[in-house]
């Protein structure tokens, strides 16, 4: 680990000053904050706003980068204004990416920045993520990644920073819960938000909800909760199904199978 911590350190110096990606998840919480204790005044976090990031995730990202005492901006991004991005094909999160990364690319430009990172960790080389082709095509840099850390060690070197986001749960963007093929609006993710505020209100922790459109119908909300936490269900289903169709959910359907990341 001390070799791999190493190895992060010196790349963050060799590319200051840094603009950083940053969502406030696990992997870009722990990087801003190790680049910040690093490079100090020279780094800077970025985080994308649109309509695929809940307003409460908006919030505690902020909030996260103040308890760091990093500096963090905001800028607006338009991926759903992109007919490739809104029909929601399987390499959606490629143009998502590519229009944070014209953004960022932009900002460092005007502003004197050496070069760009974000979060991508060992692990994630085991999976295929149409973002990674957006970032070589930009010359991101992934520290995380290229030091060998593991979504593990990373949980874990968080824990030592005491950053809250050591054990949160992966938050993808709520476009993730828009099957393939089905458009992405702001109507939809709209009501996936504030389903999924109903349901977290109830206490659970790791869930999804999907929204789910079938022949042009009424969307339906298929909900899963981690197999863990299904317990709880039976003497709360009916509030959670009251909550559902409250925000314009047509019916409600529970997965008895549950949530399981893909991670």
């Amino acid at each position: 680990m001390n070799e791999k911590l190493a190895q992060l350190r010196a790349q963050l110096q060799a590319h200051a000053p840094l603009v950083i990606a940053y969502s406030g998840g696990v992997d870009s919480a722990y990087l801003l904050a190790e680049a910040h204790k690093t490079l100090g005044s020279q780094v800077l976090g970025v985080i994308a706003d649109s309509a695929s990031l809940p307003r409460q995730a908006l919030a505690d990202a902020l909030a996260l980068a103040d308890k760091i005492g990093a500096r963090v901006e905001v800028v607006k991004t338009s991926e759903l204004d992109n007919p490739d991005y809104a029909s929601n094909p399987p390499n959606r999160c490629y143009f998502c990416k590519a229009e944070l990364f014209i953004n960022l690319d932009s900002l460092a430009r005007d502003r004197g920045f050496r070069a760009i990172a974000y979060g991508e960790n060992a692990d994630d080389m085991k999976q295929e993520r149409p973002g990674r082709k957006a970032a070589t095509e930009f010359s991101i840099i992934a520290p995380l990644r290229d030091a060998g850390l593991t979504k593990a060690e990373i949980r874990e070197l968080s824990r030592d920073l005491d950053l809250p986001t050591a054990d949160a749960p992966a938050q993808p963007c709520l476009s993730s819960r828009i099957p393939w093929g089905t458009p992405v609006t702001v109507g939809a993710l709209e009501m996936i938000e504030r389903g999924e505020a109903s349901v977290r209100a109830l206490g659970f922790r790791i869930f999804r909800v999907r929204h789910i459109v079938k022949e042009a119908g009424p969307a339906v909300a298929k909900v899963q909760i981690a197999p863990e936490e299904m317990s709880r269900l039976p003497e709360v289903e009916r509030d959670l199904t009251n909550g559902l169709l409250a925000v314009g959910y047509a019916g409600v359907e529970i997965d008895p199978a549950g949530y399981r990341s893909p991670a």
